[in-house]
């Protein structure tokens, strides 16, 4: 609720700013209004010497003359210095009423745009256990397919009834590997991603221990696309599963990245996919997905990253690449390298940049630039185990690593 005492602060002080500008304020008396005062006195004296008899009528009405002559003067002097002093105060108040409004508005405007008053405030160790708690509370994998209707995909007479006789075959040999992995695939291409789903559930029983890294992410890729990019609690163990028999297989990795995204972790998410980035190769096909959404999942996280940062040319790089000659397209490679191997040498950089120099260099085969790129990295991060990893990975690319 503190963005309510605030605005009642503020609107507390917008009142005692119109209140000091429409109120009747006191002027400063000025020399020429002291003056002013003291002829007055002194007209009220030469009555009382004209009643004591102190002056006569001439030497009196001589005396009221000169006297009114003097305020007459003061008095104009006085206006002069009134308006000289009341104008700037209340330029002066209007100035600073307006710089303060323009505060309030701005930062109400912003706050309006993304803020949220309702959400109470959440430290971190309190995101966290809410995060674990949204994973926990997640809708199973066969109540998120219920949700997603299956596509209907168009395909030739024949080969729809090729697929038709593939299923009838099946319930005859339930536990036909090669026979399953035709159906999932099939099924699969036709858009009934709950029956590949199924086959493939059948796959993985029957391999049990036997199954491979590839089966458990052909497994949850299927499941995932079944409900429509959800990364069900099953999907999520088969990626597990997956990654015991496989760390670095780039799918699970990415996938694992896309669940810790959705279940309010992305912090976790950016690190994994800033990996996966720079290890490349950039023709993988989870690099395009990955750059699609990091940056805005990098914003989530509290990172300011934009697409200049990512590793390899962005978009309009490419654009720019398809029309290009080999000796172009690797003239405008090296320009690239140039450029971030001088940012980093004058400015520094993240240790993803780091790596993505060293990889970049042991494209261009300049393994000895690589290589001193490499050795300077490691006095940069040696502080860091985890930096020292990825930098190790994109030297072993760049072949000036075992």
């Amino acid at each position: 609720m503190i963005w309510i005492l605030g605005f009642l602060v503020c609107i507390i002080i917008i009142i005692l700013i119109v209140r000091s500008i429409i109120a009747p304020h006191e002027l400063d008396i000025g020399v020429a209004s002291k003056d002013l005062l003291i002829y007055k006195d002194q007209l009220i004296e030469v009555e009382k010497d004209l009643e004591k008899g102190i002056l006569n009528k001439i030497e009196s009405d001589a005396a009221r003359i000169e006297v009114s002559r003097r305020i007459l003067l003061a008095d104009k002097r006085s206006k002069s210095e009134n308006t000289i002093t009341k104008n700037p105060k209340i330029l002066s108040r209007l100035v600073t009423a307006t710089i303060f409004l323009f505060i309030l508005i701005g930062t109400f405007s912003t706050y309006a745009y993304i803020g949220n008053p309702t959400l109470k405030d959440m430290p971190l160790k309190s995101r966290l256990a809410q995060a674990q708690e949204n994973r926990s509370n997640r809708i199973s994998q066969e109540n998120a397919e219920l949700l997603v209707p299956d596509e209907n995909i168009e395909a030739p007479d024949d080969y729809l009834d090729l697929v038709s006789k593939l299923r009838s075959a099946m319930q005859d040999r339930p536990n036909d590997m090669q026979g399953l992995r035709l159906l999932a695939l099939h099924e699969f291409r036709l858009g009934k991603y709950r029956s590949a789903r199924k086959a493939h559930t059948q796959i993985i029983n029957i391999l049990g221990n036997k199954a491979t890294a590839k089966d458990f992410v052909d497994f949850a890729e299927v499941m995932i696309v079944a409900t429509n990019g959800y990364v069900s609690p099953e999907a999520e163990t088969t990626l597990r599963r997956a990654l015991e028999l496989t760390p670095n297989d780039g799918r699970a990795r990415y996938y694992s990245g896309l669940s810790m995204a959705q279940n309010g972790r992305p912090d976790v998410a950016l690190r994994l996919w800033e990996n996966l980035l720079n290890e490349g190769p950039e023709n993988a096909p989870w690099i395009p997905l990955i750059k699609d959404q990091i940056i805005d999942i990098a914003r989530l996280a509290g990172v300011n990253l934009s697409e200049d940062q990512l590793p390899g040319p962005n978009s309009e790089q490419i654009d720019s690449a398809k029309n290009m000659s080999d000796q172009e397209r690797m003239e405008m490679i090296q320009g690239m390298v140039t450029s971030l191997s001088n940012r980093l040498a004058t400015e520094g950089g993240s240790v993803n940049e780091w790596a993505r120099l060293i990889r970049a260099l042991g494209v261009l085969g300049e393994t000895t630039s690589a290589s001193n790129i490499w050795k300077e990295a490691q006095n940069v991060f040696s502080k860091s185990a985890k930096d020292l990893e990825i930098l190790q990975k994109a030297a072993k690319a760049a072949k000036v690593s075992q």
